[in-house]
Protein backbone atom coordinates (compact mmCIF):
# COMPACT_ATOMS: atom_id res chain seq x y z
CA UNK A 1 0.00 0.00 0.00
CA UNK A 2 1.42 3.19 -0.43
CA UNK A 3 2.22 6.15 1.74
CA UNK A 4 -0.27 9.40 1.88
CA UNK A 5 1.79 12.32 1.34
CA UNK A 6 1.29 14.39 4.21
CA UNK A 7 0.84 17.67 2.02
CA UNK A 8 -2.01 16.58 0.33
CA UNK A 9 -3.70 15.41 3.75
CA UNK A 10 -3.20 18.69 4.96
CA UNK A 11 -5.23 20.08 1.83
CA UNK A 12 -7.62 18.20 1.79
CA UNK A 13 -8.02 19.02 5.53
CA UNK A 14 -7.90 22.44 4.90
CA UNK A 15 -10.49 21.74 1.53
CA UNK A 16 -12.74 19.96 3.44
CA UNK A 17 -12.81 22.78 6.53
CA UNK A 18 -13.40 25.46 4.08
CA UNK A 19 -16.72 23.35 2.89
CA UNK A 20 -17.81 22.73 6.41
CA UNK A 21 -17.65 26.52 7.29
CA UNK A 22 -19.42 27.48 3.86
CA UNK A 23 -22.28 25.01 4.51
CA UNK A 24 -22.63 26.06 7.84
CA UNK A 25 -22.46 29.60 7.15
CA UNK A 26 -25.29 28.96 4.80
CA UNK A 27 -27.25 27.02 6.86
CA UNK A 28 -27.23 30.11 9.44
CA UNK A 29 -28.20 32.60 6.52
CA UNK A 30 -31.34 30.91 5.88
CA UNK A 31 -32.07 30.12 9.72
CA UNK A 32 -31.97 33.94 10.07
CA UNK A 33 -34.17 34.61 6.92
CA UNK A 34 -36.60 31.90 8.17
CA UNK A 35 -36.34 33.26 11.80
CA UNK A 36 -36.82 36.87 10.13
CA UNK A 37 -39.84 35.99 7.88
CA UNK A 38 -41.94 34.23 11.04
CA UNK A 39 -41.07 37.41 13.37
CA UNK A 40 -42.47 39.83 10.29
CA UNK A 41 -45.40 37.78 9.99
CA UNK A 42 -46.58 37.67 13.40
CA UNK A 43 -46.00 41.27 13.33
CA UNK A 44 -48.05 41.93 10.52
CA UNK A 45 -50.90 39.57 11.80
CA UNK A 46 -50.54 41.43 15.18
CA UNK A 47 -51.42 44.76 13.39
CA UNK A 48 -53.89 43.41 11.52
CA UNK A 49 -55.70 42.28 14.67
CA UNK A 50 -54.83 45.29 15.94
CA UNK A 51 -56.18 47.60 12.94
CA UNK A 52 -59.55 45.61 13.07
CA UNK A 53 -59.95 45.85 16.97
CA UNK A 54 -59.75 49.68 16.36
CA UNK A 55 -62.47 49.38 13.97
CA UNK A 56 -64.39 47.87 15.81
CA UNK A 57 -64.14 50.21 18.75
CA UNK A 58 -64.98 52.72 16.54
CA UNK A 59 -67.82 51.04 15.22
CA UNK A 60 -69.02 50.75 18.57
CA UNK A 61 -68.21 54.16 19.51
CA UNK A 62 -70.49 55.60 16.73
CA UNK A 63 -67.10 57.08 14.82
CA UNK A 64 -66.36 56.09 11.14
CA UNK A 65 -63.30 57.35 9.31
CA UNK A 66 -63.88 59.69 6.76
CA UNK A 67 -60.66 61.11 4.50
CA UNK A 68 -58.19 60.28 7.12
CA UNK A 69 -60.69 62.50 9.76
CA UNK A 70 -62.58 60.78 12.55
CA UNK A 71 -66.51 61.64 12.59
CA UNK A 72 -69.51 61.50 15.16
CA UNK A 73 -72.39 60.26 12.86
CA UNK A 74 -74.78 62.34 12.90
CA UNK A 75 -77.26 62.16 16.27
CA UNK A 76 -74.42 60.48 18.50
CA UNK A 77 -72.89 63.99 18.96
CA UNK A 78 -73.07 64.97 22.62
Amino acid sequence: MAETDPKSVQDLTAVVQTLLQQMQDKFQTMSDQIIGRNILSCFYTRIDDLEKNIADLMTQAGVEEIEGENKVKEGEAS
